[in-house]
C-alpha cells in the first residue's frame, strides 16, 4: 500500500484533481492519503470533499487522514505532491504587483519569471528546504512531485541542494498541441485533431513544440502560414507572434510569455498591449474572482455528499501508476540538465520527455534546440540560476543580479531603479523572506 502525502491540501480544486485521479487508479485505490496544510479550515474542507469522492467512486477505498503535523503527514510517504503557495494573494501577490507598478513595471501573472517570479521563489525556497529536511529524515525514498511555481526555480533548488528525488510537473506540456490545433480550428481552419504526434523540450513555461505531425505529415508549414495570416483578435496572439518571428510554438499561454521576453509589455509602446490582447494584472484579477466564487464552489465541492470525479490529464496519478505497476508512461518533466539539451547550461532545470516505470523517472536525451530557441531559454535561465543562488546563499547581490538580467524588467527600468525596486520589495515582504545580506 502506497502513502501519498499532499502538501498544500487546502488547494481544494487541485487536490480533487490529483487525489481524485489516484482514487480512480487501480494500483492506488487502497493508498493512505495524507493531507497537510497550515490553513486548518481549508484542510478540513478538502478532507470532507475527498472522503465524499472516496465513498462514491472508489471500490477499494483509500484511507484519508488530515494532519496538522507536517512530519507525521510525511512519515513513510511513497509520494509527496507539493502544491503550496507561500504568502497567498494577500499580502504577497498584491505586493508583487503593486510595488513594481510604482516604478512603471507592469506584469500579467508574475509567478514564473520577472520581478514577481523572483520574489515568489525567494519566499518559497526556504519552505521547500524545510520540506526536504523533513523528507530526508522520515521518508528518504519518497518521490517529490512539485507542482508549485516558479517551477524551474523551485525544482532546481530541490535538485541542487537536497537529496530528495524531485520532478517538476506542469499542466501545459500535455495539452500544448491540442490547444494549438483546437484554437486554429475555432478560428475557422480545418486541421486534424486525431493521431497527432509531437515533441516538446526546453524549459518550464518556455518549452517548444519542436515537432507536430499527423500520420507522418509535418503540420508545421501549415500552422506557421496560418499564424502569419490570421487577423482576428484572440487570446493566443503573443504565442503566434513568437512563432512568426522565432519559428516555433511555445508551450505556455500568451499572458505568461508576454512577461518572459522584452518585446511585449512596453510602457513606451502601449499600443502593443492592445494589439496583442495582453491582459495586464491578470493573476490578481483571477485571485479576486476565485475568492469571490469560493463560497459557491465550497457548497458544490465540500457539501455535496454525492460528489464524483473523472480522471484528469494531470501527470501525478499516471507517474505513481507507472512506478507501482512497472508499465512505462511518458511525461514532460522538469529535471536537471545533465547534457540532455546540449546548448543549454549544465545543471539548469530543463523540461524534457521522461520515461516513468518501476525504476523511477528517466529523462530522455534531446540534443540541441534550434539556436534561436535556446537563446530565448538562456535569457530566462540566467534569472533562474541567480535567484536560486540568492535563496541558497542569502546574498542580496544575487537578487539584484537576477532582476537586472530579467528580460522584461531590464527592458523597462534602469539599474538604479531595479535595485531600489528590489530593496523596497524585500522590505515590504518582511517576515515572508529570510534575511539577505
Amino acid at each position: 500500500m502506497s502513502k501519498i502525502t499532499f502538501l498544500g491540501a487546502g488547494s481544494t480544486v487541485f487536490a480533487k484533481n490529483v487525489l481524485g485521479d489516484c482514487m480512480l487508479t487501480e494500483s492506488l485505490r487502497d493508498s493512505h492519503i495524507a493531507l497537510y496544510d497550515i490553513d486548518e479550515k481549508r484542510l478540513k474542507e478538502s478532507e470532507l470533499m475527498l472522503k465524499n469522492i472516496n465513498d462514491n467512486c472508489n471500490e477499494s477505498k483509500a484511507t484519508i487522514v488530515a494532519y496538522t503535523d507536517r512530519k507525521a503527514a510525511l512519515k513513510d510517504a511513497t509520494y509527496v505532491v507539493n502544491a503550496i503557495q507561500v504568502g497567498g494573494y494577500d499580502p504577497c501577490t498584491i505586493t508583487d504587483f503593486e510595488i513594481p507598478k510604482k516604478y512603471g513595471l507592469r506584469q500579467t501573472i508574475a509567478d514564473t519569471l520577472g520581478i514577481g517570479g523572483i520574489f515568489r521563489a525567494l519566499r518559497t525556497i526556504p519552505i521547500m528546504m524545510d520540506f526536504a529536511r523533513d523528507m530526508e529524515e522520515v521518508c528518504p525514498d519518497a518521490w517529490f512531485l512539485n507542482y508549485t511555481n516558479p517551477m524551474s526555480m523551485l525544482t532546481l533548488a530541490m535538485q541542487k541542494a537536497t537529496k530528495v528525488k524531485t520532478i517538476g510537473l506542469c499542466h501545459s506540456v500535455q495539452v500544448c498541441a491540442d490547444h494549438l490545433i483546437r484554437g486554429l480550428n475555432e478560428a475557422g481552419y480545418d486541421l486534424p485533431t486525431e493521431d497527432l504526434q509531437w515533441k516538446i523540450a526546453g524549459i518550464n513555461h518556455m518549452a517548444w513544440l519542436l515537432e507536430l505531425t499527423h500520420k507522418g505529415e509535418d503540420l508545421y508549414p501549415q500552422v506557421r502560414q496560418i499564424a502569419k495570416e490570421i487577423d482576428i483578435k484572440h487570446k493566443d496572439m503573443v504565442r503566434f507572434e513568437i512563432m512568426k518571428h522565432f519559428g516555433y510554438y511555445v508551450t505556455e499561454s500568451s499572458e505568461h510569455n508576454a512577461e518572459y521576453m522584452p518585446y511585449f509589455i512596453k510602457d513606451k509602446y502601449p499600443e502593443i498591449i492592445d494589439k496583442l490582447n495582453i491582459p495586464l494584472d491578470e493573476y490578481p484579477r483571477r485571485c479576486v474572482e476565485q475568492i469571490e466564487k469560493w463560497e459557491t464552489m465550497r457548497d458544490e465541492l465540500v457539501n455535496d455528499s454525492s460528489l464524483t470525479h473523472e480522471r484528469t490529464h494531470e501527470y501525478a496519478s499516471y507517474i505513481m501508476e507507472a512506478m507501482e505497476t512497472g508499465q512505462p508512461y511518458t511525461i514532460g518533466g522538469n529535471v536537471l540538465n545533465t547534457g540532455l539539451i546540449t546548448n543549454l547550461p549544465e545543471e539548469c532545470c530543463v523540461e524534457v520527455p521522461c520515461v516513468v516505470d518501476r525504476s523511477g523517472i528517466t529523462p530522455c536525451y534531446v540534443g540541441a534546440l534550434p539556436e534561436q530557441l535556446a537563446a530565448l531559454n538562456r535569457t530566462n535561465i540566467n534569472v533562474q540560476l541567480l535567484t536560486v543562488e540568492a535563496a541558497l546563499t542569502g546574498k542580496k547581490e544575487h537578487i539584484y543580479h537576477a532582476a537586472m538580467l530579467d528580460p522584461h524588467t531590464s527592458s523597462e527600468l534602469s539599474i538604479d531603479d531595479i535595485i531600489a525596486l528590489c530593496d523596497e520589495l524585500i522590505e515590504a515582504h518582511g517576515d515572508w523572506l529570510p534575511e539577505f545580506k
